[in-house]
């Protein structure tokens, strides 16, 4: 950094004291200190022999990064391009560009990485320690962090920082960046306003939350909609939303508030609709009991394909309790849970919907019946005609699904 920058960033530094601000959140507020001082310093050097503050506009932006942003990361996370950006350590910077690693020539130091994230955390009301080693966080920005610390790894701090870059806000948008086709675009925005109960399935950066996004954007927009996440990702085009984040435990280990905590009280604040941002251990049991009492919800799950969705979906609530079975849990996901829509991402890095699959009933078996009604088998995601669209819920909304698929709905 030169001399005439971080003289700037001394006189802000002290002014943002002063003044009581928090660089985080008076964001605005030290941005006019920052361009006050660049203003008074070319000002002085023009009649004092200072160094030369160079490109006032670009310094301006060092020092915003170096006080309320991330520093050395900053072009990082304003480079429109990049997905994702971690660090293995100091040393070691990497970002994610079209699903695609490339390591960066960023280099920190321990002391440098150890102030951005302390930087990054204190908005968020969240803490890192010895006694809690891992945090999920989100940004101001919406960009979902992660940081791992000693001892839990082998000596350094790993950071991940997902950035919230999607421009995909409806499913429309999704079939002009050729994520999804329109007559899957079609049956999925009908499945939503008729209140069908959907999963999101697929495995990580596949792009699940930005389809549940826009997925709840087909939501009618009379209708009460709250959400319950691990941490704040999604954002409904709506006019009435709840949202609900968890909270961690304290210092003294209470007040924590889990995702199954959220699914409870969602249920007791009038929702219309339910989603649950990812559904992970025993909060799945919570949500197939809210879809199975009349409620319309959607929810997100790790998986390799719509059939291991929902083996996973009667797997999970069996961690609420021993007295929790599977005689109970199968026939509950097949009458709670409508459609499966399972999203991948190939080895090039584009994102997609490779599959969406209308759930029947469980057998005698236990295994519960799949109509795959679109599917990608390598040459795009193609409407599979023998699979039967139909269901009762689009009856019931007065649509049919021969007219929906053909656009005539």
């Amino acid at each position: 950094m030169s001399e005439a920058v971080e003289w700037v960033q001394t006189q802000v530094r002290a002014a943002v004291i002063r003044d009581g601000l928090h660089p985080v959140r008076d964001r605005e507020a030290v941005q006019g200190l920052v361009d006050r001082a660049v203003q008074e310093y070319d000002l002085r050097s023009l009649r004092e022999d200072l160094p030369a503050l160079g490109d006032a506009q670009e310094a301006g932006r060092r020092v915003m990064a170096e006080l309320s942003g991330l520093g050395p990361l900053q072009p990082l996370m304003d480079d429109p391009t990049i997905e994702e950006v971690w660090l293995n350590g100091p040393d070691r910077v990497f970002v994610a560009r079209a699903g695609m690693a490339e390591l960066t020539g960023i280099r920190l130091r321990q002391d440098e990485l150890r102030t951005l994230v302390e930087r990054m955390l204190a908005p968020t009301n969240r803490r890192l320690d010895l006694s809690s080693p891992f945090v999920d966080a989100a940004l101001p920005d919406g960009s979902r962090l992660h940081v791992a610390i000693p001892d839990i790894t082998r000596g350094a701090w790993y950071v991940n920082i997902r950035k919230f870059v999607s421009r995909a806000q409806r499913l429309d948008d999704l079939v002009e960046s050729g994520s999804l086709t329109r007559a899957a675009a079609r049956y999925l925005h009908a499945a939503v306003v008729c209140g069908m109960n959907v999963l999101v399935s697929g495995p990580t950066q596949a792009g699940k939350t930005t389809l549940l996004n826009c997925l709840t954007a087909s939501i009618p927009p009379r209708e009460r909609l709250v959400t319950a996440e691990e941490v704040f990702e999604l954002t409904p085009p709506l006019r009435d939303v709840v949202a609900l984040q968890c909270r961690p435990a304290n210092l003294d280990g209470a007040g924590e508030i889990g995702l199954r905590r959220l699914v409870k009280e969602a249920l007791r604040m009038r929702p219309d609709r339910i989603v649950v941002g990812e559904v992970r251990e025993a909060e799945s049991l919570d949500l197939l009991l809210a879809l199975n009492s009349g409620v319309p919800g959607m929810a997100t799950v790790h998986s390799n394909g719509a059939r291991d969705a929902l083996s996973k979906m009667c797997t999970l609530p069996l961690l609420a309790g021993p007295n929790i079975g599977s005689s109970f849990v199968v026939p509950t996901v097949a009458a709670s849970v409508d459609l499966v829509v399972h999203c991948d991402r190939d080895r090039s890095g584009r994102r997609g919907v490779r599959e969406i699959a209308l759930v029947g009933a469980a057998g005698e078996n236990g295994v519960i019946e799949l109509a795959r009604l679109f599917r990608d088998d390598g040459a795009g995601l193609v409407q599979r005609t023998e699979a039967d669209a139909e269901h009762p819920k689009l009856r019931a909304a007065g649509l049919r699904a021969v007219d929906v698929l053909a656009g005539a709905a």
